[in-house]
């Protein structure tokens, strides 16, 4: 069997399994198959297509992941809970760096988790939503 078909099947099955996972496992291997296939019309050393499958896999990998991830998460649905972020609240119960506390928002208590000290009574901004607890900042008082 000539190893062009060999990388070409490689190549297909590697397809397949992106196509049945949502995952963006070896789309970047896919690439980097057809890479080798490409050498392997120019080269019969099966040591030179490996290395071009992986280093081109690697490379892509490493550089274009971070991109496809944020450009994939950027259109998540929001939730109705996802409205509180950049809403101010009030805590109820004071909140430290490692316990939290309670805020209230919107007219709801939620569990709140903050980098620093935040006394009771202070004015929080949310921040972030992590499940159902919120972080929140101090809310800089004007002068």
């Amino acid at each position: 069997m000539s190893q062009w078909v060999v990388w070409l099947i490689i190549v297909i099955l590697l397809a397949l399994i992106e196509a049945m996972s949502i995952n963006l496992t070896t789309v970047w291997f896919v690439a980097s198959g057809i890479c080798a296939l490409g050498v392997s019309l120019l080269t019969d050393n099966y040591i030179i297509q490996f290395a071009v499958f992986v280093i081109v896999g690697v490379i892509l990998l490493i550089t274009t992941k971070p991109i496809l991830v944020k450009h994939f998460n950027k259109n998540h649905p929001k939730t109705n809970a996802d409205r509180v972020i950049g809403m101010t609240g009030i805590v109820t119960e004071k909140i430290t760096k490692n316990n939290p506390g309670e805020v209230k928002v919107d007219g709801k208590r939620w569990t709140a988790e903050a980098d620093r000290l935040i006394q009771k009574d202070s004015l929080v901004r949310v921040t972030e939503l992590n499940g159902v607890k919120l972080k929140v900042e101090k809310v800089k008082e004007e002068k």
